[in-house]
């Protein structure tokens, strides 16, 4: 580290009960031991001890949305971009039409998914610090009988953004549209009830806020919907009528399954649920963002969105003026004590993002205060300017 307004500090780097440092990012996360320790086992995709656990995740995942009897679940292989991509091929017919609701980046991909699916769409797209607008989407559905499918970010990670889903979803229910959503970075941490929020479908994934492994994904989705979706998809492989259908049929995988993510995820649900589930999960997340929130505006960092607009996920702060500040620098001195962050992803301003999710608490968000604290004394900056 080098900074001509600097003197050397000694610290003692953080690190997880496995070595590792703390991931304040917005996924892959810091998970626990018990989640780790539970992929050190082998097990074929036709025994039945495995099976047993596809069939138990299925059912857990569908109790989280409160749609036991309305509503299925089916898995999928890969990242959380694998099952948004496999949402929209089977949910948008060919025939469809889909408006995409863009408050940041990951909207932009559901675009450009489409245009490798040829799936004709529209775009209503708001500032990457602004909430979906409610009454231009209204008024937009009213105009355009031949959009059949609304999609929606529920939170955007570029910026951590909450958009009003409660609000959308009763605009769409209203003019008989389908509404899609990806809930990747909310899902298990902010409260998504199918007996009050009307939806086709909603995909997330096994790490995020559920805390176990990256590499596999799952679509729940009223089941009426799911079986109007034959035949649609364009992928074999992101097929996830067929995916259903197979384990509807024996609980199986079409294809070879991540069978050690699925230990970990089975484990991660079993800590999920003994936290209490959304609402203990969402909790402490909710205390580690207005920890590390208030901590760093103390030090004279600006976030980026006000507090009403902000998912307790990830928070962005706008990148400081101050001259001597060197981002590079101020993410790698993060990096050797302990804690990971990220960068920005926004066109609206400058900034770096922080996450507060995955197994961290109180303590840690102090430790990466106390990190950033240094890393200004470091840089001679007695306040962010």
């Amino acid at each position: 580290m080098n900074s001509m307004n600097s003197v050397a500090i000694e610290t003692v780097a953080a690190s997880s009960p496995t070595g590792d440092p703390y991931l304040l990012t917005p996924g892959p996360l810091t998970t626990s031991p018990t989640v780790k320790q539970a992929m050190q086992h082998d097990y074929g995709s036709r025994d039945n001890t495995f099976i047993d656990i596809n069939a138990r995740m299925l059912d857990r995942l569908v109790d989280i949305v409160n749609g036991v009897g309305t509503h299925v679940s089916v898995p999928l292989q890969g990242s959380g971009t694998f099952v948004v991509e496999a949402m929209i091929g089977c949910f948008v017919p060919a025939d469809g039409k889909l408006l995409i609701l863009i408050n940041g980046a990951y909207g932009h991909r559901i675009a450009k998914i489409c245009d490798y699916y040829k799936r004709e769409y529209v775009i209503q797209e708001s500032a990457e610090d602004v909430p979906i607008d409610t009454a231009e989407l209204d008024s937009t559905l009213a105009q355009n009988a031949d959009i059949s499918h609304v999609v929606m970010v529920y939170c955007e990670t570029t910026s951590g953004i909450l958009n009003p889903i409660r609000e959308i979803s009763e605009i769409v229910a209203r003019h008989q549209r389908g509404l899609l959503i990806d809930a990747m970075s909310a899902f298990g941490a902010i409260p998504l009830d199918a007996r009050e929020i009307e939806f086709d479908a909603v995909v997330a994934s096994s790490n995020k806020c559920l805390e176990g492994a990256p590499g596999m994904g799952f679509c729940i989705a009223r089941e009426s919907a799911m079986a109007n979706t034959k035949g649609n998809s364009p992928s074999l492989s992101l097929d996830l009528y067929d995916q259903w259908q197979a384990m509807n049929k024996n609980k199986q995988w079409r294809f070879t399954p991540p069978t050690h993510v699925l230990l970990a995820f089975d484990q991660a649900l079993n800590e999920f649920e003994d936290e209490g589930g959304v609402e203990g999960r969402g909790g402490r997340y909710r205390q580690n963002g207005e920890h590390l929130i208030a901590g760093m505006r103390a030090m004279g960092f600006k976030t980026l969105l006000p507090d009403n607009l902000q998912a307790p996920i990830i928070i962005t702060f706008h990148m400081p003026k101050n001259p001597e500040f060197e981002f590079d620098a101020f993410y790698d001195g993060l990096r050797d004590q302990g804690y990971v962050i990220y960068p920005g992803k926004l066109t609206v301003a400058n900034s770096f993002r922080m996450g507060c999710i995955g197994r961290l608490n109180l303590e840690h968000m102090q430790g990466a205060l106390d990190a950033v604290k240094l890393m200004l004394q470091q840089f001679g900056i007695e306040r962010i300017s």
